[in-house]
């Protein structure tokens, strides 16, 4: 490729990464419906129920790492959804 085509494919790519054409939002674990809570990896529908119901016993999540206390999630599930999750009320 030719510096300009080289360039201003950069710089396209750039701006859709920047904003967040193909940036995923977060998921807010404080909010977030079962529907939303499926899109975390190796969180299915039965995963997500618990999570709903450990927010529902516990309140709301005060840190990222309270996730992995939750049945069935645990280090390994937080540590690969560390990038795609929030907290806030």
């Amino acid at each position: 490729m030719s510096f300009p085509t080289t360039f201003f494919t950069s710089l396209i790519l750039a701006f859709f990464l920047s904003s967040g054409v193909w940036a995923q939002e977060k998921i807010n674990l404080n909010t977030a419906t079962e529907s939303e809570l499926v899109q975390l990896i190796s969180v299915g529908p039965k995963k997500a129920k618990a999570i709903i119901d450990y927010r529902t016993t516990h309140g709301a999540f005060k840190t990222i790492e309270e996730f992995s206390e939750v049945k069935g999630i645990g280090q390994d599930t937080l540590d690969k959804n560390r990038q795609m999750i929030a907290i806030s009320d």
